[in-house]
């Protein structure tokens, strides 16, 4: 990090151009002026952590009272939480950042920071999309000022950086992005910065929208952009060196570029030991096989392969099947199609009474097929198996995407067996080595392979090996800690 302790100083023009550049530029930065006798005031503050009324009620009513400016006998007139006297303009801005208002006088005879801290009072909820045990439990919302004072209250750094775009022709929405300086790359800056602004439409109502926008590949079914209601994989993806947007409106963070990992990685992995968020990482992983491969393997076997069927199932199968008219592939389509409408159905309908026709209706439907001989009692299994490992994936987009792609696997293995199969995950890898995010490699570290960044990706090595960042973003900063010698755990107990 640029190490930015100057001494402040007593023009007031000079200042506030070394506080922004300080705060790199913060558009929420605000100077107010006050004269007082031969002397002027300047009152400084950062808009979305700072209470007005406290601001205007305990400092600026107060501070008019003086003839002159004050001196630190006098600060007692202020009734506020706090008051601290401050050196260096690195110390000011670290406590703009936390929601402190600094008084300056051009004399340099008043340099103080006074307490208004105002938590966002927005009512924050819970998240419900990407609930977890450990961590934050609190979600953004759809006002775009409270999503920028919380995450400025999770990160309060002065590299983090602000800039204030505008959509729309005829509806103008605000985009907010930031990103930490000296972590970025500043091509991913510019590139962002570019397609945003080069947009001319009548409006963006919604962070999907805007994704859909400004992504690479307009026609791929994979999501380009991990899109988030969680502070703290907004804040950790910053630390990465990632971009972060906020849409006016829209309760959702875009965090790009994205790698496929990140959609199988969740907030929680960073809150749980490493062996435990290791295990989740590749349980997700094999979810996903599972989920694209059971039920076109039990087409494929039933149609074209049944060598590869266990002798001890041979029998079990051929009963379940005696009474089913179809061929597994229509057997197959008519089970995934039927569970995607209880899904469907269960989403759009009310909480409670959605979650009573996705349990009971699962349940009549399945036992009435299998009576009606419609399916069997065994593909039953196998779909509800494919269907609920397509639910672990963290984050909703992914897992609708792979229950899309089973249904053209499951009709290849229909048609063509094994080779079917085969050739969709062909193609699939083939279009998944094609595809970008921001220009950035979709299947990274994988492709291109980059070793020392499986420590956190398809596995969460100790915090100890995680040192260096990720090569993904290109910033300048490349280290996250600095190596220090740890004193030894064998000691004598005496010691």
């Amino acid at each position: 990090m640029q190490n930015m302790k100057n001494d402040i100083p007593a023009d007031i023009i000079e200042l506030e151009q070394l506080l922004e550049e300080a705060l790199n530029g913060n558009p929420n930065l605000i100077a107010k002026y006050v004269v007082l006798g031969q002397q002027t005031a300047a009152i400084y503050y950062i808009e979305t952590l700072v209470d007005q009324d406290l601001l205007q009620r305990d400092i600026i009513q107060p501070l008019l009272t003086f003839v002159d400016v004050p001196s630190i006998n006098e600060t007692e007139r202020f009734p506020v939480a706090g008051i601290v006297e401050v050196k260096v303009i690195q110390s000011v801005a670290e406590m703009l950042l936390l929601g402190w208002v600094y008084l300056h006088s051009d004399d340099s005879r008043f340099n103080f920071l006074l307490n208004v801290y105002r938590p966002p009072n927005c009512s924050f909820s819970k998240a419900e999309i990407e609930s977890q045990v450990f961590g934050p439990q609190i979600a953004f919302n759809e006002i775009l000022r409270s999503n920028i004072a919380l995450l400025q209250m999770y990160l309060p750094s002065p590299n983090l950086c602000q800039e204030n775009l505008e959509v729309g022709v005829e509806i103008k929405t605000q985009v907010a992005m930031f990103y930490i300086k000296n972590l970025t790359d500043n091509e991913l800056v510019k590139r962002v910065r570019d397609r945003i602004n080069s947009l001319e439409i009548d409006g963006v109502v919604s962070s999907a929208q805007l994704v859909q926008l400004i992504e690479d590949n307009k026609f791929t079914i994979f999501p380009q952009f991990v899109m988030t209601e969680r502070i703290d994989r907004t804040s950790y993806s910053l630390s990465e060196g990632k971009i972060v947007l906020f849409v006016s409106g829209s309760p959702f963070a875009i965090v790009c570029p994205s790698t496929m990992m990140d959609f199988f990685s969740s907030a929680e992995d960073h809150q749980v030991r490493w062996n435990m968020a290791t295990f989740f990482r590749l349980l997700r992983v094999g979810a996903m096989v599972l989920s694209l491969l059971f039920t076109p393997i039990y087409v494929a076997a039933l149609t074209f392969h049944y060598e590869i069927i266990p002798s001890a199932m041979v029998v079990p199968l051929a009963e379940s099947r005696t009474r089913v008219p179809f061929p597994p592939l229509m057997e197959a389509l008519f089970l995934e199609i039927t569970i995607e409408l209880l899904r469907e159905a269960g989403a759009r309908l009310p909480t409670k009474i959605g979650q009573t026709i996705g349990i009971v209706g699962g349940i009549v439907i399945g036992q009435a097929a299998v009576q009606a001989g419609f399916t069997s009692n065994i593909l039953i299994i196998i779909v509800a198996l494919g269907t609920l490992a397509s639910f672990i994936t963290p984050i909703y987009l992914m897992g609708i995407t792979i229950r899309i792609i089973r249904y053209p696997i499951i009709i290849l293995a229909g048609f063509y067996g094994g080779i079917g199969i085969m050739i969709g995950i062909c193609f699939l890898v083939i279009h998944l080595l094609r595809l970008t995010s921001l220009g950035q490699p979709y299947l990274y570290p994988l492709y291109p392979f980059r070793k020392g960044d499986l420590k956190d990706s398809i596995l969460r090595l100790p915090f100890s090996f995680l040192r260096e960042r990720s090569m993904f973003t290109h910033g300048d900063d490349t280290f996250r800690f600095v190596e220090q010698e740890t004193v030894s755990s064998h000691g004598d107990i005496d010691e």
